[in-house]
């Protein structure tokens, strides 16, 4: 079974970078421009700096996928960015979105996350690394760190989308009969 050190950084960069152009295009008909990367080593169980400095509110779609690779890719978005995704996605205003409330943002970030995710799968089974995805979910707030745990790898890649900053926080490890 292959494992995650089969696949370079470049591999991951140009994917989850092709995954996050095509879907920003295509649903918002904007251009997203990878700004800068991390690559954070494997943890060996010291504790985590944490890698993603966002500050204000935020929206975090996530959405895993399971296979010879495995893994969480979580998608921040600023609150007010946010607002405005789905505020595209659904045809609404701005004002009909503060009205309708968080579930509909949510769903709307939940659904960008989605393909994105399922973009950057597509692309690492047409790799060789076939994996399934899993169900969308959402964390709101400001303050909070995510921490992998101990055997997975991070990557973190951040992107310009107009004068808004989006991050893919990307943990993965080897499939369960990986090494």
């Amino acid at each position: 079974m292959p494992t995650i050190d089969q696949i370079s950084e470049t591999v991951f960069r140009e994917t989850i970078t092709r995954a996050v152009q095509d879907v920003f295009k295509t649903m918002l008909g904007r251009t997203a421009a990878l700004a800068n990367s991390t690559e954070v080593a494997t943890a060996d169980g010291s504790p985590w700096e944490h890698p993603v400095q966002i500050s204000g509110q935020h929206v975090v779609g996530t959405v895993g996928f399971i296979g010879d690779i495995s893994g969480l890719i979580y998608l921040y978005l600023e609150d007010g960015f946010a607002n405005v995704v789905a505020s595209h996605m659904l045809g609404m205003t701005l004002e009909e979105i503060d009205e309708a409330g968080h579930e509909v943002v949510n769903d709307a970030v939940g659904e960008l996350t989605n393909m994105t995710v399922g973009t950057f799968k597509n692309q690492l089974a047409d790799k060789g690394f076939p994996c399934k995805l899993t169900i969308p979910s959402i964390l709101r707030g400001s303050n909070f760190s995510i921490e992998p745990v101990s055997s997975a790898t991070r990557r973190i890649y951040r992107f310009q989308v107009g004068d808004h900053h989006i991050v893919a926080d990307l943990l993965m490890k080897s499939g369960d009969n990986g090494s």
